[in-house]
């Protein structure tokens, strides 16, 4: 059983490398949409209702994937490839570098007004009086939390937990990227689905740190300096999670990250991560290389994870 989640981990994670999301009829677009429609009729502006929300929906998510297992059981080839579907559908590694790409691409033609329109699929900030810095900064902000968010967490959470594993963790992202973001509507009812996705990204963002030190060499970055940011400066992020992944990349690559960033009428000044430069577009490269160096180690890690499980099971 763990030879073929393993394999399909590792299917799923090249079926990603070489392929991106699905681009049409995504299964998670569609999680989504019956998310959104549940919510229509059990919003209150209340805690517990925003727990039953999420409750139901990620117990939805895990019997699922818990029902594709079992499917699987008998059929060791079809299980490897129910693994690897579910592992394509939940990762989003490839997606992300090539949004951050599309950035760069914008921002090196002198193209603000592009720069700008691109940058909703990669940061939820307004664009609208960002100059080239600041966009570039978002998009290296981004693509280190994201390198956790949507790649290195759900192959964690799929060497953990197999199929159940993966399609769980997702429907907690989902759900926190849908209604744990700060707002009149969401302060209460979404206070669920944030507090779960800190709990499920607790464990990934601190391997993607730790991945970041280790793969930084191989992006032309310095190990010992994603170290010590990450060390000195993670913990000051707001977030429990995305500062110690951003502070490790920013240390990699030598720069400094964080300042005052605008969501609609919501303004929030982060504190500054890394004592380097700050970013410019050129950065936006050699981020995607580390991003795309730490999710792939964090595939081949989960899948020897998933084999070295499998011989103890056996012999017992």
């Amino acid at each position: 059983m763990h030879l073929t989640t393993a394999a399909g981990l590792a299917l799923g994670a090249l079926a990603d490398l070489v392929l991106a999301d699905p681009r049409r009829r995504h299964p998670v677009a569609g999680f989504g949409a019956a998310a959104a429609a549940l919510e229509r009729r059990l919003w209150r502006d209340s805690r517990p209702a925003g727990a039953g929300h999420t409750l139901a929906l990620t117990t939805a998510a895990v019997g699922l994937g818990a029902a594709l297992d079992r499917a699987g059981r008998r059929h060791p080839a079809a299980r490897v490839l129910l693994t690897a579907a579910a592992t394509w559908t939940v990762l989003g590694g490839t997606s992300l570098g090539r949004a951050a790409e599309t950035m760069h691409r914008a921002l090196a033609a002198g193209d603000l007004p592009a720069a700008r329109a691109a940058l909703p699929a990669l940061a939820g900030r307004d664009p609208s009086g960002l100059d080239e810095g600041e966009l570039a900064r978002a998009t290296v902000e981004s693509v280190a939390e994201n390198t956790s968010d949507a790649a290195v967490a759900p192959l964690f959470w799929g060497a953990v937990a197999g199929v159940p594993g993966l399609l769980g963790y997702r429907a907690i992202n989902t759900l926190d990227a849908m209604v744990g973001h700060r707002s009149p509507r969401y302060e209460r009812f979404g206070w669920a689905a944030a507090r779960a996705d800190d709990v499920a990204n607790w464990l990934p963002a601190r391997l993607t740190a730790a991945l970041t030190v280790v793969c930084a060499p191989l992006a032309g970055g310095s190990p010992a300096e994603a170290l010590r940011t990450w060390r000195r400066d993670g913990a000051a992020h707001p977030s429990p999670n995305a500062g110690r992944c951003e502070a490790a990349m920013a240390g990699a690559l030598g720069l400094r990250v964080g300042g005052r960033n605008v969501y609609g009428s919501r303004v929030e000044d982060r504190p500054r991560l890394g004592s380097g430069r700050a970013p410019a577009a050129s950065d936006i490269h050699r981020a995607v290389r580390l991003s795309r160096t730490v999710w792939i180690a964090a595939a081949v890690l989960a899948a020897a994870v998933r084999l070295r499980r499998g011989p103890r099971d056996c012999r017992r």
